[in-house]
C-alpha cells in the first residue's frame, strides 16, 4: 500500500512521465503521425490527471511541506515555485480545451491553442519535478 509520505516522490514521476509523452507527442505531430500523436497526448493528459489526485491527496492529509533552503537557492526556489503554481492552474483548461478541439476534428482551432497548451503543460511538468527535487532530495 503507498503511504502518503510516498506521494511526492510518486507525484514527481507522474509530472515526468507526462512531460516524456508530452514531448514524444510533440515530435509525432511534427512527423505527421496524427493517430499516435492523439494516443500519446491523450496518455499524457492520463498522467496529469493521476498527478493531480495524488497531489490534493497529499496536501490534503499532509498540508504543505516549507523549503530550507537558504540563500540563492531559496529565490531560485520560489521563482520557479510561483511561475509553476501560477501556470498550472491554467493547465486543466487549456488541455481540456485542446484535447476536445483535437478530438472533434477542429484542427484550425486545435493548433491555435496548442501553441500555448504545450510549453505551457510541458513548464509545469518539468517544474513540479524540479520543485520536488529541490523539497525532497536537494
Amino acid at each position: 500500500m503507498i503511504e502518503t509520505s510516498d506521494l511526492p516522490m510518486l507525484n514527481a514521476v507522474l509530472n515526468g512521465v507526462s512531460a516524456v509523452f508530452l514531448l514524444f507527442g510533440f515530435i509525432l505531430i511534427r512527423q505527421k503521425h496524427w493517430k499516435a500523436h492523439r494516443a500519446v497526448m491523450w496518455t499524457a493528459f492520463g498522467f496529469s490527471v493521476l498527478f493531480l489526485m495524488s497531489y490534493l491527496t497529499y496536501h490534503y492529509y499532509e498540508g504543505s511541506r516549507p523549503y530550507e533552503g537558504e540563500g540563492i537557492s531559496r529565490v531560485i526556489y520560489f521563482v520557479i515555485l510561483i511561475t509553476h503554481v501560477v501556470l498550472a492552474a491554467t493547465v486543466p483548461p487549456l488541455a481540456i480545451l485542446t484535447l476536445w478541439r483535437g478530438t472533434k476534428k477542429r484542427f484550425k482551432k486545435h493548433r491555435k491553442i496548442a501553441k500555448y497548451t504545450f510549453p505551457i503543460w510541458m513548464y509545469v511538468s518539468v517544474t513540479g519535478v524540479i520543485v520536488y527535487l529541490m523539497l525532497y532530495v536537494i
